[in-house]
Parts: C-alpha cells; sequence; structure tokens
C-alpha cells in the first residue's frame, strides 16, 4: 500500500473518531450548578463589601475631620490670634451657623473682644465632606477653639452663637456609620495634640491606634 493510501486510511479514521467521539460542552445541569455557586458566593460577599465601603466613608471622613482642625490650629499658630474650627450645614462662610455633625466645616479667626467688628478678613478657609458624609454621624461639639500657641480653650464670646468646647481633658469627635465595624476618634488634649484612633481596639504597645 503506498503512501497516498495510507494518508487516505489516516484521514478516514479521524473522520470516524470526530464523529463517533464529539467535543462534548456543558450540560444544562452542569450550567444551574455553576450559575447557583456563584449566586450563593456573591449574596456571601454582599455584606462584607458593604462593610468595607461603610468603613472607608468613616476614614474619609475621619481623615477630613482631622484636616480641617490641624489647619485651624495651624492658622491660630501663623496669625498669632485665637481662631475656631466650626461644623456647619450652611455653605461655608463667614460667622455660617455652627451644627453638630455637619457636613461642612470652616475655620475663621475670632474678635479679641466682643465689641471687635468682624470682616472678610476673619474668615480663613472651609471645605466639605462631600458625599462620603452619607450616613455617617460626627457626634462632638460644632465648635472648638485654639489659642495663639495652638492649645484648645474655652470661649463663650465667638460671635458664632456657640461657645467654644472645652477640652475635659480633651476634646472629642466620633464618627460612626451604620453598617460599618469601625468607630474612629479624633481625640483633641488641651495642649493642642490632635490624635485619631480606632474605638474597637485599646491602646497600648501592641495597639498604638487604639483608643
Amino acid at each position: 500500500m503506498g503512501r497516498r493510501d495510507q494518508s487516505v486510511l489516516d484521514h478516514e479514521k479521524w473522520i470516524d473518531v470526530l464523529i463517533m467521539r464529539p467535543d462534548r460542552g456543558f450540560t444544562l445541569v452542569e450550567l444551574l450548578v455553576t450559575i447557583a455557586v456563584i449566586a450563593i458566593l456573591a449574596a456571601l460577599s454582599v455584606p462584607s463589601f458593604s462593610t468595607m465601603i461603610g468603613n472607608a466613608k468613616v476614614r474619609s471622613v475621619t481623615e477630613g475631620l482631622q484636616n480641617g482642625l490641624r489647619l485651624a490650629q495651624g492658622e491660630a499658630i501663623r496669625r498669632s490670634r485665637q481662631t475656631a474650627f466650626v461644623l456647619t450645614n450652611a455653605t461655608p462662610a463667614l460667622s455660617a451657623t455652627p451644627a453638630i455633625n455637619g457636613t461642612n466645616w470652616y475655620a475663621q479667626m475670632l474678635p479679641i473682644i466682643a465689641s471687635e467688628a468682624v470682616d472678610a478678613t476673619f474668615y480663613v478657609q472651609g471645605g466639605a465632606f462631600g458625599n462620603q458624609t452619607s450616613g455617617v454621624t460626627i457626634t462632638g461639639p460644632a465648635v472648638i477653639c485654639f489659642n495663639s500657641v495652638g492649645r484648645v480653650v474655652t470661649n463663650s464670646a465667638t460671635g458664632l452663637g456657640v461657645a467654644c468646647a472645652a477640652p475635659t481633658p480633651t476634646v472629642v469627635f466620633d464618627v460612626t456609620r451604620s453598617g460599618a465595624d469601625r468607630t474612629l476618634a479624633l481625640q483633641v488634649s488641651a495642649a493642642g495634640k490632635i490624635r485619631m484612633c480606632d474605638r474597637s481596639r485599646t491602646l497600648s504597645a501592641t495597639q498604638p491606634d487604639g483608643c
């Protein structure tokens, strides 16, 4: 038998194999089982994902709060003048109404005496926590004041309708959100030290981020 005949036989043999043993795909049952497994895994991951998003929002708001406090403190030192950090629900502006759990904030210099006129130069800077405040609660004072050396002080003549919170021995802001498993806190000592900590952890040598 020549090479041509052998080639023809080989070709016919492979045709028979392909006809008798076609490539096997997924059956309907296998597809349904695969979809069910994926659905179960997705359902299990939803609570974890929701918690992660909640924790991220808590941290974002806490960091924004911390940055605003440090800016007000820095301006008090730089300008050698008592400066207030204020939470508000209004648009940040000179003497905007203070509000606990405000979605916005601003820093403003305070008059040395009650009769001193307050003008636009007293306004320092303001900002918003943005969409990250969705569902986030800030528990703490609406107004905190720093003196010219960066210490926390009391002041009942702020001109804002709200007195500055007194450190006893610290001023504390707690930031929480439903669905998050972490509560972060900002502790502002009488000396002006601003520290972020995790309420779920106890401060120790092994847990320096605890409260």
